[in-house]
């Protein structure tokens, strides 16, 4: 995690550095821990990440993203206990940052060309996940608020709502999965319904958004760490609209979340179409 920010920036790095030496990363997995990976932002005292780790490319890329959140809160502390928080569109910025960032640098280095496919196939389907999936969750909660201003809900009625979503994203069953048995109550084990209403669609915002963030540090390297940084140190000051302006970026554009799918997952799927080309696994004209 270190190696990929050092390549992007020494100021996140040494923020990641910082967290490791006064030992704010709980990370082995032990009997009696939840599972997952949390950041606490415990302002004044924190940040403090709660991981499980066992040394898999997954658990390598969670510290990734948990220390982006570490290191937005440290930089936006500054702002002070009712403003240091970012707001939830900008919330996971940081952390899928630095998801991109240390991948990048993983992909750099692995061993064959093999490996590098596998890793490209399997960020591609995080992103997928994340945008896709995350979205169909935001319009579960949708329709579970929606129903719920008429009044109390039964858990079939949440049910049911569960399932419409489903098939409104994913088709029918045969469509994109063979069959729906057995995700009837998938919905009671996702905890940011009950935790934290509506924070998902945070994921799919920040996963397009670091898309086009990407592609502006791609195309313009220079000057970029500074201005993330200063997006990052706003905390909950700047809105959306006025966090991306620096980089020359319109979210009110509806082009804009069209060039941030382009940028960041269609970039990849080039990458993966010509590497399993090259390998004689695919046609590069008909993908992969």
């Amino acid at each position: 995690v270190k190696a990929g920010d050092e390549k992007f920036s020494p100021t996140m790095a040494g923020l990641f550095q910082e967290m490791v030496d006064e030992k704010r990363i709980d990370v082995p997995a032990q009997n009696g821990k939840r599972g997952g990976a949390y950041c606490s932002s415990s302002y004044g005292h924190g940040p403090f990440q709660l991981l499980n780790f066992t040394g898999t490319q997954r658990d390598v890329a969670t510290l990734a993203h948990e220390s982006g959140h570490g290191a937005h809160f440290m930089l936006s502390y500054k702002q002070g206990i009712l403003q240091f928080h970012p707001p939830l569109t900008l919330a996971e910025t940081a952390s899928i940052f630095g998801e991109m960032i240390v991948f990048r640098d993983l992909l750099e280095k692995a061993p064959t060309d093999e490996d590098r496919l596998a890793m490209l196939m399997g960020k591609i389907d995080d992103i997928i996940n994340s945008v896709v999936r995350q979205c169909g969750f935001d319009a579960f909660e949708e329709k579970v608020h929606s129903g719920r201003a008429s009044g109390t809900l039964t858990p079939d009625e949440m049910t049911e709502a569960w399932q419409q979503t489903m098939v409104d994203y994913y088709g029918a069953e045969g469509e994109v999965f063979d069959s729906y048995a057995d995700t009837s109550h998938l919905w009671t084990y996702v905890s940011h319904f009950h935790n934290v209403p509506f924070y998902v669609y945070s994921y799919a915002f920040a996963d397009l958004v670091v898309g086009s963030l990407y592609g502006v540090y791609q195309k313009q390297p220079d000057g970029f760490e500074d201005k993330l940084l200063e997006l990052l140190g706003a905390g909950g000051v700047k809105g959306f609209r006025e966090a991306l302006e620096p980089f020359g970026l319109d979210p009110a554009d509806p082009v804009f979340w069209k060039d941030s799918i382009d940028a960041h997952l269609g970039s990849l799927m080039e990458e993966a179409e010509q590497l399993a080309a090259q390998l004689g696994l695919s046609d590069a004209s008909h993908g992969v």
